[in-house]
Parts: C-alpha cells; sequence; structure tokens
C-alpha cells in the first residue's frame, strides 16, 4: 500500500477578521437589506416632507416675505393710486389726486441727510416718491415710501428718525423728505424751499415720509399769518390711504410662483 501526503487543501478555511467567506456573505446581505431600509424611510420622509401642508409659522414667514418685496413687485400706480382720500371733519370728505410719479430713488438721495443717515443705518433698499394735490390744488404733497426688509428695521428706523424741524428760506422745512415737481401741473412749483410741513408712519416693513406746501411755490419763511385749521392735514392722512394696502398681509397661496412657502 502506497502512502499518500496530506492534502494541504483539505485544512481548515480561510478567515478574513475572523469570519468565513459565507459568513461574510450573510453579513454582506443583512447591510444591504439595512441600506435599503434607510433608504426608503429617507424617500418616505422628504416625499412627505415636500407634500406636507405648510406651517402656521411657514405661512406667516410667507406672508411677511411678499408684503417686503411689493416695493419692487407691484406697478408703481398700485403702490401710488390715483386717487387717496381724505377727511376733512364734519363728515366731509374729498380725494388728493396723483400728479405724478418720481423715478426711483436711493435712500441717500431722496431725504436731507439727516434722515438718510437713519435710513441706511437700519438697510433701507429703497425709496419710492409720488406727489399729489389736494382736491382744490392748492396743496402739494410729495409722498415717500422707504422700504426695509422687515418691519422690525422700519420700525427701528422710525423711532429714529429726527423729530425737530426748522424752516430755511433756501430748503424749506427740514430735515424732511425731498419734493418732487412736475412742470405743466399744479406741482410744477413745489420744490424743496417750498416745503412748511412733514409727516411719518410706519406700516409693516415700510416707512412712510410726506413733505407739504402750497402749490405756488412759496417758502416757508414767507407764511407769516396762522392758517384756520390745518392746510397740510391732508399728508399722512394720504400716506396711511397708500400704506395701507401695501403693508397688508395677504393669505398665501403656496401654488403660485409669487410665493415662498
Amino acid at each position: 500500500m502506497a502512502f499518500l501526503p496530506p492534502n494541504p487543501s483539505s485544512g481548515p478555511p480561510a478567515t478574513v477578521l475572523g469570519l468565513h467567506a459565507r459568513q461574510w456573505m450573510v453579513v454582506a446581505v443583512a447591510l444591504g437589506c439595512c441600506y435599503l431600509v434607510v433608504a426608503a424611510v429617507a424617500l418616505t420622509g422628504a416625499w412627505a416632507m415636500l407634500n406636507r401642508e405648510p406651517t402656521t409659522a411657514e405661512l406667516q414667514r410667507a406672508a411677511d416675505a411678499e408684503v417686503a418685496r411689493r416695493w419692487e413687485a407691484w406697478p408703481a400706480g398700485r403702490i401710488f393710486p390715483e386717487r387717496v382720500g381724505y377727511d376733512l371733519g364734519r363728515g366731509r370728505s374729498e380725494f388728493a389726486s396723483r400728479v405724478g410719479i418720481a423715478a426711483q430713488g436711493t435712500c441717500q438721495t431722496a431725504v436731507d441727510p439727516e434722515i438718510a443717515a437713519v435710513l441706511r443705518r437700519h438697510g433701507c433698499r429703497a425709496l419710492l416718491r409720488a406727489t399729489y394735490t389736494d382736491q382744490l390744488r392748492g396743496v402739494v404733497v410729495t409722498v415717500g415710501v422707504a422700504a426695509f426688509a422687515d418691519a422690525w428695521k422700519a420700525d427701528r428706523a422710525f423711532k429714529e428718525l429726527p423729530t425737530a424741524a426748522l424752516p430755511d428760506r433756501s430748503s424749506g422745512v427740514r430735515p424732511a423728505l425731498r419734493a418732487v415737481s412736475f412742470p405743466g401741473t399744479a406741482a410744477a412749483r413745489f420744490i424743496d424751499a417750498a416745503r412748511q410741513d412733514r409727516t411719518a408712519d410706519r406700516g409693516g416693513p415700510y416707512v412712510l415720509l410726506t413733505t407739504s406746501g402750497h402749490a405756488d411755490g412759496r417758502p416757508a419763511t414767507a407764511v407769516t399769518k396762522e392758517h384756520p385749521g390745518d392746510p397740510y392735514a391732508l399728508a399722512p392722512q394720504v400716506a396711511r390711504g397708500i400704506s395701507r394696502p401695501l403693508a397688508q398681509k395677504a393669505l398665501p397661496d403656496c401654488s403660485r410662483r409669487e410665493w415662498r412657502c
């Protein structure tokens, strides 16, 4: 009988990190199953996130963002309507008529420097202006809409506006919004030197500024007699008439492209 040497291949199977090939296969299959489960859960969560209804906080942020974009999204004629009502008291009301809309100005050039510094400090984005006359065309009002990123910044700027106003023969009442005249209209002679009154208000992310004077262009220093009543009482009312629709929040419609829910 011949003696057969031992077969080296008949020894114990090779291992890697203590696991045989068959065991590694089981591990690989288990890991693959875990990966598929995790991927399925992630996809399900992503689908649910994309298709769920927006939360109340998200709707509120979308509404705030839409209002803050109106100064550049709305046509100028929508921001400054052709007619704005004002109350004279005792049940009498009239309409101020728009005579023109100025080209978009900056927050530095459309106001006196003292106001420009405040607007710049709080991130004023743009300042839009239009000029109106009262129904009798004797009083002229330039209305300015200063746009900010949000209502908080607008409120800070509004509260820091200079309160003291001084008449000057060369520049009218200042610091104030700069007047805008339109040749061939009742506001043709309304320049800075004719500024006799100013107001400020806030609506949402907007600060509303007005400057008023007489249509004949008389400087503030030329007015020596007190007028019966307040001839410029229409100015803050016109500003509120402009700011009310501009700052009013709309119900978000997340299906439309102008909304960012």
